[in-house]
């Protein structure tokens, strides 16, 4: 079932949190640019009210809160509604997938990966955007999340575990960066994850002959 109860009860103050905290939200763009093309035909997947999706230049998006959607509509985004787990779009219809603090609300983070595997072309890559939860934000996350209308629903992963469930998934070729550090320092990107709390990771679609590329 789709998590949207506080993204449609509460979607004024989740994206208050991008103007509250603008030195968060652009680390996090600076660290996804790395991995995101300038031209190229791109979903995201929990496109959200499009905050993410507005400024890399993708166009389509999928997403289950039907306010959030219309916000992202209103940003001139294509969007589809549907969940993770069932993308609402045809095999090898993208160059890449992204997805952006949405794998901490999906129900089934593996069947999320394969869908992303179906949906890409041969030759495309998912980025995936997280909080990590060994660090330090994204323990203070976990400790405090009943606390929270969003994260109370969560559940968060470290990059270790993403990077395995995207293994298993299909993915290969790995490549990450890591931006938010101790000390609230939002002002460089760093290769690699285990310092940083937002962690990117792309993935290259390396198993062709996938039994879930294979679907139709």
């Amino acid at each position: 079932m789709a998590k949207i109860a506080p993204f449609e009860g509460f979607g004024e103050q989740y994206d208050d949190w991008f103007v509250r905290n603008k030195d968060k939200y652009a680390a996090e763009l600076r660290a996804l640019r790395c991995f995101i093309p300038a031209d190229g035909d791109g979903l995201e997947v929990g496109v959200g009210s499009g905050k993410f999706a507005s400024p890399l230049g993708i166009k389509t998006g999928v997403e289950p809160s039907p306010k959030m959607a219309d916000k992202a509509r209103k940003l001139g985004i294509h969007v589809l509604p549907g969940v993770a787990e069932y993308l609402p779009v045809p095999t090898g219809t993208f160059d890449f997938v992204l997805m952006v603090t949405t794998i901490c609300f999906v129900d089934d983070l593996k069947k999320s990966f394969q869908e992303a595997f179906r949906v890409l072309k041969k030759d495309g890559f998912i980025v995936i955007g997280f909080i990590d939860k060994d660090s330090e934000l994204g323990k203070v996350y976990e400790a405090n999340k009943d606390k929270s209308h969003f994260y109370n629903i969560a559940e968060f992963f470290s990059t270790q575990e993403v990077l395995a469930c995207l293994k298993e998934s299909g993915f290969g070729d790995f490549e990450t960066k890591q931006s938010i550090f101790p000390e609230n320092d939002t002002q460089y990107i760093e290769d690699g994850f285990g310092t940083g709390s937002f962690v990117v990771i792309k993935g290259l679609k390396i198993n062709n002959t996938s039994e879930n590329d294979r679907r139709v």
